[in-house]
């Protein structure tokens, strides 16, 4: 590897609730460099979770954040000429970064409704434990635990 690695940027907390998870958030939503149509997209998205459930929508947010998290994931190791599926534990960046992708992708699979409405439907599914976003997580805690015997190669 050459030169220096590059330092990691700080991230500014978004302009309605002060929260840098948001702003991260509203950075993975949005294409094209379209920001304030995603941020639309995510401040949306709460307002329909507070309307929906009656509760604060940054705590349902952030309770979904918590769900959806994995703990541990399986990175494929080459050891004399197999290939293993190791588990290995999730630095918080990454979990972070797993939590989003999943949620949105769950979010974009969903047909017949806007973007900020299907966000709000897996935030709240994510909040009871339900919905896509906490199916994948429970598939890569399953395929961890199956290859507890190989976490010595990690």
């Amino acid at each position: 590897m050459r030169g220096k690695k590059a330092p990691k940027r700080k991230i500014a907390a978004d302009k309605k609730f002060a929260n840098v998870t948001i702003a991260k958030l509203i950075n993975y939503i949005m294409k094209d460099g379209k920001k304030s149509v995603a941020e639309n997209i995510v401040y949306d998205a709460i307002d329909i979770v507070s309307e929906k459930t009656k509760q604060d929508g940054l705590f349902m947010f952030t309770q979904a954040m918590k769900n959806i998290q994995p703990s541990v994931e399986v990175r494929g190791r080459r050891v004399g000429g197999a290939n293993y599926q190791v588990p290995v534990v999730v630095s918080q960046e990454r979990k972070n970064m797993l939590t989003f992708r999943w949620l949105i992708d769950a979010s974009r699979a969903k047909k017949g409704k806007r973007m900020a409405e299907k966000l709000a439907d897996e935030i709240i599914l994510a909040n009871n434990n339900e919905g896509d976003a906490i199916k994948k997580k429970m598939n890569i805690h399953k395929m961890a635990e199956a290859n507890k015997a190989f976490a010595h190669f990690g």
